[in-house]
């Protein structure tokens, strides 16, 4: 093997004119997201003490990945991928500051106020949509095709600093300085990236026409790939499993007799775990393989849940054990979460890789209505407890699908002999 074959490291590249600002961008506007999202929860449940409400949140946001995405997937293989990221970063960026402007003229201290804090986290989840294959697609044209796997590895790493931080500085600028101020600044953070796209250099990238154009081209590659769709299940089913964070959160704060601003100690628990995961990947995945450490996440989510539903019960209320247990949850998504796409991306011809990855969006992102709604509802009926249970069983029955396919181990072993041709 070439030594430049290897490629730079993850601190060269994050050095890199190119890719460096990408990075840095991506961190700013999924900061802002995280800021958004859960500074919208917390109004939400303080105007209506409603869960299923709280879900609602998720639900606008994440809702139109399932709409859009085989429209933005596919656009994303035919047009200009920069143009359609920072079109989707300024519609989140009107999202937000829209909802800002809403808060400084006329408050946010109604049920009304709750429905259009919900519509405004539509909009900001319209512009995730468009932007969010083109931005996975655009990874081949920021880096050397042999940096692509290092590229992939780091590209998950703001969304994991995001989690860490984000609920923690929305939930303390809500508390501090106001909902204006807050959603101001999950406004601005989208801005900053759209700036940040339209000036870095991109290299030209030659992409074969694939000779299906259409949308369901994408779905059709994937399907006729069948690790591929077990990979689609893995990543749909810890979609799922993320969102409890945001939905439960306030409900779980509520019963540990904590205040609504412990819902980002929470939330942020769960993103310093994931941010605990992210430093210790690149060891574990040599250690134990990618499907392997995929598995170990799935299972290590589910752990952590358990014992989330146990700490926060009624008669336990122990608000540290909880934030052990979202820490441990974070470790194994950020281990399940970065191990399958990566496996996935290693499986996408470049020609599909927009449409494929529009899936990706779908599963990962488009599962959370379904889980917020799922949560929601059941933690309004029943309890929390109850909620929980079920994102442990699908949890756990993702781990099972994803380690009996050992065909999925194939595709590190492909991607490596390639990279040596």
């Amino acid at each position: 093997m070439s030594t430049q074959a290897v490629g730079r490291s993850q601190l060269r590249l994050l050095g890199d004119p190119t890719f460096g600002p990408f990075f840095g961008g991506k961190l700013f506007s999924t900061m802002g997201v995280w800021i958004h999202n859960i500074a919208a929860a917390i109004i939400v449940w303080d105007l209506t003490r409603s869960t299923m409400l709280v879900g609602a949140v998720s639900v606008a946001q994440f809702l139109p990945q399932i709409v859009l995405a085989p429209y933005t997937g596919g656009l994303a293989d035919r047009g200009d991928r920069r143009r359609q990221l920072v079109a989707g970063r300024i519609v989140g960026f009107l999202g937000s500051g829209g909802l800002a402007l809403w808060s400084m003229n006329v408050g946010l201290t109604t049920t009304v106020d709750a429905y259009v804090t919900i519509l405004a986290g539509l909009v900001v989840g319209i512009g995730f949509a468009i932007g969010l294959p083109a931005m996975h697609a655009l990874l081949p044209a920021l880096v050397e095709p042999e940096e692509l796997p290092t590229a992939i590895a780091l590209n998950s790493l703001p969304m994991t600093i995001a989690r860490a931080g984000g609920p923690a500085l929305g939930a303390l600028l809500l508390a501090s300085a106001g909902a204006t101020a807050t959603f101001l600044v999950a406004a601005g953070a989208n801005l900053v990236y759209a700036v940040i796209l339209a000036v870095i250099r991109i290299r030209e990238v030659a992409r074969r026409r694939s000779a299906d154009r259409s949308m369901l081209a994408g779905w059709r590659h994937a399907r006729s790939d069948a690790p591929m769709m077990v990979l689609l299940l893995g990543i749909l089913m810890t979609g799922i499993g993320t969102d409890p964070v945001v939905t439960l959160s306030p409900a779980i704060a509520d019963q540990l007799g904590r205040e609504s601003s412990f819902v980002g100690v929470l939330a942020s628990a769960f993103g310093i775990g994931s941010a605990v995961g992210f430093v210790t990947l690149r060891r574990m995945q040599v250690w134990l393989g990618l499907r392997r450490l995929g598995v170990i996440g799935m299972i290590g989510m589910a752990a952590g849940f358990l014992l989330v539903g146990i700490s926060a019960l009624p008669t336990m209320a122990q608000p540290p054990l909880t934030v052990v247990a979202l820490l441990v949850g974070g470790l194994g998504m950020a281990y399940a979460l970065t191990s399958l796409t990566t496996l996935m991306q290693q499986r996408v011809p470049d020609e599909l890789r927009g449409r494929v990855m529009a899936l990706w969006g779908i599963a990962f992102l488009g599962s959370r209505p379904l889980s917020a709604a799922m949560s929601g509802t059941l933690a309004d009926l029943v309890s929390v407890e109850v909620a929980l249970a079920v994102v442990i069983v699908v949890l756990l029955v993702g781990a099972r699908l994803v380690h009996r396919e050992q065909r999925l181990d194939e595709a590190v072993s492909l991607a490596a002999s390639e990279r040596t041709d």
